[in-house]
């Protein structure tokens, strides 16, 4: 059964999200930065938006600094005339300062949504949604 956005241009964007997402978890960025006609992240969580291929690496290097584990796991793929809502399991461990908080070593294991919006099958936002502060309760907190 056909949708609205065409099983073609579904199936390329999420071959496009698909190779995006691995390459991430590879820490191969220019490979992720490829998969976009323009890169561009937006933190929700955090406020901050990092527009074009070089904020967007230095995004890369910046948050793989905290946790050079860092990886993603698809839970799940929803389509949208123009986006691809992608649910996934965001994990990594502290191994490096954010801010003023110093390594604690501790592992995270957050679950978020992330809006990956297409022009046609053209990769050109990932808007990530997401509560930081989950994230710092999971690094922060007092051992058992």
């Amino acid at each position: 059964m056909s949708d609205s956005i065409g099983d073609t241009i579904r199936q390329q964007r999420e071959r496009v999200l698909q190779e995006h997402m691995d390459a991430e978890n590879r820490l191969d960025f220019d490979a992720a930065l490829a998969t976009f006609t323009h890169p561009r992240y937006e933190l929700i969580g955090l406020g901050t938006v990092h527009d074009g291929a070089e904020a967007v690496a230095a995004y890369f290097r910046n948050s793989r600094r905290a946790f050079p584990d860092q990886s993603n796991e698809i839970i799940a793929m929803h389509h949208a005339d123009h986006a691809v809502i992608c649910e996934f399991w965001l994990k990594g461990t502290h191994l490096g300062a954010i801010g003023d908080l110093a390594p604690t070593g501790r592992t995270f294991r957050e679950r978020m949504v992330a809006v990956f919006e297409f022009e046609g099958a053209g990769l050109v936002c990932e808007r990530i949604y997401f509560n930081p502060n989950a994230i710092l309760a999971q690094l922060t907190a007092p051992e058992a």
